[in-house]
C-alpha cells in the first residue's frame, strides 16, 4: 500500500476535526459576540440604561391626591390618571386573574421564562403563534421605560435591555413588589393609570374589594386598553374577560362551578365614571389649592434639587375640608337655588323685553347690547376666533350661528340647538351663589363653595370675586363703638337723620330704607339688627372712614377701602374669603384666625414636606368681640334675620347679619355659632341682573336660606360635633347688660328713684 492510500483514507478524519473545530470557533465567536452584545448594554454602549436609583424610585407621572381632614379622597392632580398602591391592598383574585392570562410561572422563573422564549422561537419558526414570551418583570420593565418611537433594529435592542432591566428587577425587588409595581404602572384606558384609579374608575370601589369577575375583566384589559375596553367594545371586552376566567379555571384558580356561573355575567361597568378635576366634590376648592400648591411648588425641592410638580410627583395633600360638611353645604346651595329663588327669578322676569336686565326704557337696548359684546369678547370661543386671525364681522356671525350645544339647567345638562350668543343670554339668568365655613378657634374651612357648577361656571365667588358687601360691613364700625367705653349695646341714639361733613365741605347725608321708630330713641342692639342706616351714619360721624378701614384691616380685610363715609353703609367691594374670615373674629374672642384650607403636605412615600399652621393675631380684646356677638345675635332674635326662628326654628345662640346691596344685585348672610362661622353670597354675573323688590332681592331672601338648610344638615349629624350651646364668655366679669328692655327698666326705676328723691 502506497503512501497515497493512507492518505486518502485519513482525509475524512481530518475533515471531520476540522468541522468541529471551526464549528467551536464559530460557536466561541458568536458566544463572545454575545456576551460583548450583553456586556455593551450594561456598560451602556447603545444607549444609557436604568440606574439603581432609577429602578428604585422609578419615574412615572403619579398623580397628587388631595384628601379631606376626615380621611375621603376629594380629587387628583394630574397628567395621567395614577396613583400608587401596596401589594396588601390587592385583591387575592386580581392576582390570580392576572398571573393566570399574562405569566403562570411567574413565581418561578427570575425575569426571563425560556420556556415562552422557545415557544415564541417556534412560532416564529413554524408561523403557528401561541403567545408572547414576556414575563411580568418584563413587561414592568417597559412601563417603566417606555420605549417610545423606535426604528426596528432600535426596537430589538431595547428588547434586550429590557431583558437586562427585568433581572435587575428581580435582583432589586421581591415578587410582590414587582406585581404591585406592575399593576400601578399599567394602563387600563379611560384616563385610568395604575390599578387604584382603574379600580375607582370603572366600579367605583378599592382594589381589595374586586371580586373574581372585575378582577378577570382588568387583568384582561391591560393587553389592549383601547381593543378591550367594556365602555367602547364592550363584546370584545366580554370574550377577554372570559379567557381570562377560562385560564382561572384551567389553573384552578377557581372552580368549574364559578367558571360556569360568571361568564354568564354581564361586564358590571354600571359605576363607570370618568374622573376629571370638573366632577366630584370640593371641585371649587381643588381648583383654588391647585394655585396655592403650584406657588408651593416653585420653593420646596426634591432631593435631587429639582422643585415639585404636583401632576406627577404623586403628592398627598391634606386638607381641612371636612367631607361630609362639604357634601351638606353643596346641597345647601342647590336646594335654595334649584328649588326656591331661580325659578322666582324666572318668574319675577317672565314677559319683559329686555330680562333679566334691569334699566331705563330709554336706555335698556344699548346697555344690553354693550353687555353682550363685553361678554362675546371675555368668552373662549372669541379668543379662539382672534387668534386664527377671524375678523370682527365673522365672529359675530359665528355667534349668531346655531349649532349642537350642551348647556347647564338645574333639572340636568340639556342638549340642545342655539347660537353661542342666546347661550350667552340664557347663562345670565342663572344666578350664581359662593358659601365659605370655617371652624372658629381653628381657622380650618370646613366648606367651601366657589359656585353652583364648576363644570360650566369657572368663576370662583369665594377667594377670586368681590361684590359690594352692604350691611354686612356695618360691624366692623359698630366694632369701634364697642371699644369706647361710652358705648354698649344698649346706648340709645335719636333715630334721626344725620349728615356727615365732606372734605370739600359738602355734606353726605344717607337715607334709610326702614321706617320703624323715626325720631325715637333707638339702641345700638337694635340699629343693626335692622340695618339703619341714619344710626351708621351718626356713628361714622363720631368714628372715622380711616378709623374703620383700619378695623378692618386688623380683622383680615386686605381690599380695597376708600376712606370716605359712606363705606358705613357698605360699598366697598370685598371677597368672602375676607369676609367670613372677618366676622369669626368675634367667635374667636377678638383673635383673627387666617382661614385655612391644608394642614399638611407629604410625598409619594409619606415623608412629611410642610406642615401647615394658621396665623393669628388679635384684633380686638375679648369683651369687644362678645359685646359685638351680643349685637350680632340681636339681628336673628327681632331683626333681619329673624325668620331662622319662626321659619327655619333656630332656637340656638346665632349671631349674624345680613346684606343687600344697591338694586338687590348682591345679597348676603354671615351666620355665628360658637364652633363655626359661614358666610353666604348670592347674585348673579352682571350687576345689573337682580330682583327689581327688595323683598325678594334682600339677603334675608338670597343668602340666610342656604346657610339655614347647611346647618340643619350639620346640626342633624352627631358624629360632626357641632355645639349649639352658649358663646363663651369673657374670661373677666362684664359689667354690661346686653338685655335692653330689662336695662331700661332699671334705668326707669332709678329716675323714679331720684325723682322721689328729689321731691323729699
Amino acid at each position: 500500500m502506497n503512501s497515497d492510500d493512507s492518505i486518502k483514507k485519513t482525509d475524512p478524519k481530518k475533515k471531520f476535526f476540522n468541522y468541529i473545530l471551526k464549528l467551536w470557533l464559530l460557536w466561541t465567536v458568536m458566544l463572545a459576540l454575545v456576551i460583548i452584545f450583553f456586556y455593551g448594554i450594561i456598560s451602556e454602549w447603545y444607549g444609557p440604561m436604568p440606574t439603581f436609583e432609577e429602578l428604585e424610585n422609578p419615574k412615572s407621572n403619579l398623580a397628587s391626591e388631595v384628601y379631606s381632614s376626615d380621611g375621603v379622597l376629594l380629587g387628583k392632580y394630574f397628567i395621567e390618571n395614577r396613583s400608587n398602591i401596596s401589594y396588601r391592598h390587592i385583591s387575592p383574585n386580581l392576582i390570580n386573574a392576572l398571573l393566570a392570562i399574562e405569566d403562570i410561572r411567574f413565581e418561578e422563573h427570575s425575569g426571563i421564562d425560556e420556556r415562552a422564549l422557545m415557544r415564541v422561537l417556534y412560532g416564529v419558526l413554524t408561523g403557528n403563534h401561541k403567545g408572547g414570551g414576556s414575563t411580568l418583570t418584563q413587561q414592568l420593565a417597559k412601563n417603566l421605560f417606555p420605549r417610545g418611537r423606535l426604528s426596528k433594529p432600535q426596537l430589538v435592542l431595547r428588547k434586550f435591555q429590557e431583558w437586562i432591566t427585568a433581572l435587575k428587577l428581580e435582583r432589586y425587588y421581591s415578587k410582590e413588589e414587582i406585581i404591585a409595581m406592575y399593576l400601578n404602572t399599567v394602563a387600563f384606558g379611560h384616563n385610568s393609570y395604575g390599578i387604584k384609579s382603574a379600580s375607582a374608575t370603572f366600579f367605583d370601589c378599592s382594589p381589595d374589594s374586586l371580586n373574581v369577575q372585575q378582577a378577570a375583566l382588568m387583568a384582561g384589559v391591560v393587553n389592549a386598553p383601547t381593543r378591550y375596553s367594556p365602555i367602547s367594545n364592550p363584546d370584545r371586552s366580554l370574550s377577554r374577560r372570559n379567557l381570562v376566567l377560562s385560564q382561572m379555571y384551567k389553573y384552578n384558580y377557581i372552580s368549574k362551578d364559578v367558571f360556569d356561573s360568571i361568564k354568564q355575567l354581564p361586564l358590571g361597568v354600571s359605576k363607570y365614571t370618568m374622573r376629571d378635576h370638573n366632577q366630584g366634590l370640593a371641585t371649587y376648592v381643588r381648583e383654588y389649592l391647585r394655585g396655592q400648591l403650584k406657588i408651593w411648588c416653585k420653593t420646596h425641592y426634591k432631593p435631587d434639587g429639582s422643585p415639585y410638580n404636583i401632576y406627577k410627583d404623586g403628592l398627598k395633600i391634606y386638607t381641612t375640608i371636612d367631607s361630609r360638611m362639604q357634601r351638606y353645604a353643596e346641597e345647601a346651595v342647590r336646594e335654595h337655588l334649584s328649588l326656591d329663588l331661580q325659578p322666582a327669578f324666572y318668574t319675577h322676569w317672565e314677559g319683559y323685553t329686555h330680562a333679566p336686565f334691569d334699566f331705563e326704557e330709554d336706555e335698556a337696548e344699548e346697555a344690553v347690547e354693550k353687555i353682550m359684546l363685553q361678554s362675546i369678547k371675555r368668552s373662549e370661543r372669541y379668543r379662539l376666533l382672534r387668534l386664527a386671525g377671524t375678523p370682527m364681522d365673522s365672529i359675530l356671525l359665528s355667534f349668531n350661528t346655531p349649532r349642537e350645544m350642551r348647556v347647564f339647567s338645574w333639572q340636568g345638562n340639556i342638549d340642545t340647538m342655539m347660537t353661542p350668543l342666546d347661550s350667552i343670554r340664557y347663562y345670565k339668568y342663572i344666578l350664581q351663589a359662593g358659601l365659605l365655613s370655617m371652624e372658629s378657634r381653628t381657622g380650618y374651612v370646613r366648606a367651601m363653595v366657589g359656585g353652583i357648577d364648576y363644570q360650566y361656571f369657572k368663576f370662583d365667588h369665594v377667594v377670586q370675586g368681590k361684590r359690594q358687601v352692604g350691611s354686612t360691613f356695618k360691624p366692623f364700625l359698630y366694632t369701634l363703638a364697642m371699644q369706647e367705653g361710652e358705648y354698649s349695646p344698649c346706648y340709645k341714639v335719636s333715630n334721626i337723620s344725620y349728615s356727615v361733613e365732606l372734605f370739600d365741605g359738602t355734606y353726605w347725608t344717607p337715607r334709610n330704607s326702614g321706617k320703624d321708630r323715626i325720631g325715637e330713641e333707638v339702641t345700638l342692639k337694635w340699629a343693626l339688627a335692622n340695618s339703619n342706616n341714619w344710626i351708621s351714619a351718626y356713628l361714622i360721624g363720631r368714628f372715622s372712614p380711616q378709623s374703620v378701614r383700619q378695623m378692618a384691616r386688623k380683622m383680615g380685610v386686605k381690599s380695597d377701602i376708600p376712606a370716605v363715609p359712606s363705606i358705613a353703609l357698605g360699598t366697598p367691594d370685598l371677597s368672602l374669603y375676607e369676609m367670613v374670615g372677618a366676622m369669626n373674629t368675634f367667635a374667636n374672642k377678638g383673635v383673627y384666625v387666617t382661614p385655612t384650607f391644608i394642614t399638611k403636605i407629604e410625598d409619594k412615600n409619606g415623608n412629611l414636606l410642610e406642615r401647615f399652621v394658621p396665623e393669628k393675631t388679635e384684633a380686638m380684646n375679648e369683651v369687644t368681640a362678645y359685646k359685638m356677638l351680643k349685637l350680632m345675635e340681636g339681628v336673628v332674635e327681632s331683626g333681619t334675620g329673624i325668620r331662622l326662628r319662626y321659619k327655619y326654628g333656630f332656637n340656638n345662640p346665632i349671631a349674624g347679619k345680613t346684606g343687600t346691596t344697591q338694586n338687590q344685585s348682591d345679597g348676603w348672610f354671615m351666620g355665628i355659632t360658637p364652633d363655626i362661622t359661614t358666610g353666604i353670597w348670592v347674585g348673579a354675573e352682571d350687576r345689573s341682573i337682580h330682583f327689581r323688590t327688595i323683598g325678594l332681592g334682600q339677603g334675608a331672601n338670597m343668602a340666610l336660606p342656604i346657610w339655614a338648610l347647611y346647618m340643619k344638615k350639620v346640626y342633624s349629624d352627631p358624629s360632626l360635633g357641632i355645639s349649639q350651646g352658649e358663646f363663651d364668655k369673657p374670661l373677666r366679669d362684664v359689667m354690661i347688660e346686653f338685655d335692653c328692655e330689662k336695662y331700661d327698666r332699671e334705668h326707669q326705676n332709678n329716675s323714679m328713684d331720684l325723682q322721689e328723691g328729689d321731691e323729699v
